[in-house]
């Protein structure tokens, strides 16, 4: 089964950096894209970034462009998600997703840049707090 598991949130201060990563499991990412997102407190869905693993294009959100950097790690069949000069209102739960897309009723999609992402994991929680 498809399978996507966030971790390295946490705890940090502003203008500190923290690394994400996201674990594919089910899947060899070669052929897909992988994206983040995220939500704030009490606001809608963001979506931050994605690479295309096919061919290595990548895609920034105007929030996170020059911040933020995402990247694979070929050896454990991961994502990261390389994030610097922290700010408060980049708290929130961070999610990453791949484009498979399923079928059938209820299906719910996350907009990242101009793709669609469809699978993904339970997040990982980013507090930024001095």
């Amino acid at each position: 089964q498809v399978q996507l598991v966030e971790s390295g949130g946490g705890l940090v201060q502003p203008g500190d950096s923290l690394r994400l990563s996201c674990a594919a499991s089910g899947f060899t990412l070669d052929h897909y894209a992988i994206g983040w997102f995220r939500q704030a407190p009490g606001k809608e869905y963001e979506g931050l970034s994605w690479i295309d693993l096919s061919d290595g294009r990548v895609y920034y959100s105007n929030s996170v462009k020059g911040r933020f950097t995402i990247s694979r790690d070929k050896t454990e069949n991961s994502v990261n998600l390389h994030m610097n000069s922290l700010k408060p209102e980049d708290t929130a739960v961070y999610y990453c997703a791949v484009d498979i897309l399923p079928t059938g009723s209820g299906s719910y999609y996350h907009v990242i840049g101009d793709r669609l992402f469809g699978t993904w994991g339970q997040g990982t929680e980013v507090t930024v707090s001095s």
